[in-house]
């Protein structure tokens, strides 16, 4: 691994960064949690068509060979590795490329991983990007909230494949771009419907709680959409400062405008877990539900252990890809055994399952464009690809097109477990996941 960061901040300035950040996480989160829809579910979605399959390959992609030789291939991972912000990204990356070369590698080419720490700062990002369409085949796995100023060279290297989950709207939308968890605006109906059936008059008193930061806002103002549509009754949504660490006042606050069901999918587990605390400080137990930027092994702890958040409610997109879902769906058990071989001790999160499942799209094109491939014939098996899921660690994405998800899952927290309910089987036509309302796309 190659760091721009020169390491000189101290141990206590990195975690009291670590923690700012944190607060910042969840509009990443957010952004990059809209996936793509199952084949055949319904989708309002107005983006399905886009720039990737609009604009030509540069024919002179298809004798590019950079970073690809007879025995291997090399492609760049810019993150944020600094406090070990998004880590994970690099790790789950690594571990893919560790998993397929354990297998043979992809046509017989080990799949190299060159990572780099952009430090939080957005001219590392660049240069880093920089070096790497230089000499690297590809993009692959990076996160970062920096991106988009390495959205800017791979805007000017049309002919490098990007295959990241984005934040930057803009990197999003080049045709050179591809994302395992395509983001778009508006919000799932799926979930929102299924807790208006199960608490009607309940969701005429909804609050949520929202990070003073863009993303986050415009995140949550498609959400807002979204309820309004249904008819949901939004009573109290302040923002907080990602300073924040204690909630009593907005409990107090949400208690007296009279909040029956409380959304916390902005936050991630360590706001969520302070929250909990207030709402038990408070002795006020509005239904709670969660979302996969709050999913966590600390979650539960953090909260002040099982009795305190029992009964929470869990939907996302994504399998419970920590461990419970490993007995269902095979490739769960392959995505934590090999996280642990690349980085023992590393404790998995939503970013070491979005540099993995990168990694294994890019993998996936590799394969596809034969024996000789060129960055033009990877672009082109890219936007060959319609249906992926990563062997169901997500719902089935549609990189090519870049549409959002309908499909989700709830899960309950029970005994401190994160337990799907009323899920259909896993064994099904939608391998456990629900996809029984459309994506809402927020009016232009």
């Amino acid at each position: 691994m190659r760091f721009t960061h020169d390491g000189k901040a101290a141990p206590r300035r990195a975690a009291r960064l670590a923690v700012a950040l944190s607060g910042v996480v969840m509009a990443a989160t957010l952004t990059a949690c809209t996936s793509t829809p199952s084949p055949g579910a319904v989708t309002t979605s107005s983006s399905s068509s886009s720039s990737s399959s609009a604009s030509a390959i540069p024919p002179s992609t298809f004798k590019d060979y950079t970073g690809i030789t007879s025995s291997s291939v090399s492609v760049g991972n810019v993150s944020t590795l600094f406090a070990g912000l998004f880590k994970g990204a690099a790790i789950g990356s690594e571990a893919y490329a560790a998993y397929v070369n354990s297998q043979g590698g992809v046509n017989g080419r080990k799949l190299v991983v060159d990572s780099g720490d952009d430090g939080f700062a957005g001219a590392p990002n660049k240069q880093l990007t920089e070096a790497d369409v230089q000499k690297d085949f590809a993009m692959v796995g990076g996160f970062s909230l920096q991106d988009s100023f390495g959205g800017v060279v791979v805007a000017a290297n049309p002919q490098v494949p990007n295959v990241t989950v984005s934040l930057d709207p803009i990197t999003n939308a080049l045709p050179n771009t591809f994302s395992p968890a395509p983001a778009a605006g508006g919000w799932q109906l799926g979930p929102l419907v299924y807790f208006q059936k199960k608490y009607p008059s309940d969701v005429l008193h909804t609050g949520a709680l929202v990070a003073d930061q863009p993303s986050a806002v415009s995140k949550w103002n498609g959400e807002k959409a979204a309820m309004n549509h249904l008819g949901y009754k939004v009573v109290y949504s302040p923002t907080f400062d990602i300073t924040q660490t204690n909630f009593d006042q907005n409990v107090i606050a949400m208690k007296n405008a009279g909040v029956k069901i409380l959304f916390l999918e902005q936050m991630p587990q360590n706001y969520a877990g302070a929250v909990v605390k207030a709402l038990n400080n408070q002795n006020f137990h509005p239904v709670l539900v969660l979302g996969g930027s709050t999913y966590s092994e600390k979650l539960v702890g953090n909260s002040g252990g099982a009795s305190a958040i029992d009964g929470s409610f869990l939907e996302q997109n994504t399998s419970l890809y920590l461990g419970e879902d490993s007995a269902a769906i095979p490739a769960v058990g392959t995505f934590l055994t090999w996280v642990q071989k690349v980085s023992p001790g590393f404790p998995t999160d939503l970013y070491t399952l979005y540099g993995w499942l990168s990694a294994e799209l890019f993998s996936q094109a590799l394969q596809s464009a034969g024996a000789n491939p060129s960055r033009g014939s990877v672009l082109q098996a890219l936007r060959g690809i319609t249906a992926f899921s990563g062997g169901y660690l997500t719902g089935t994405a549609n990189p090519a097109k870049k549409i959002p998800s309908n499909c989700y899952i709830i899960a309950q927290i029970k005994n401190g477990q994160f337990t799907r309910t009323d899920d259909p089987p896993v064994n099904g036509p939608t391998h456990g996941y629900r996809c029984d309302q459309p994506y809402f796309t927020v009016p232009a």
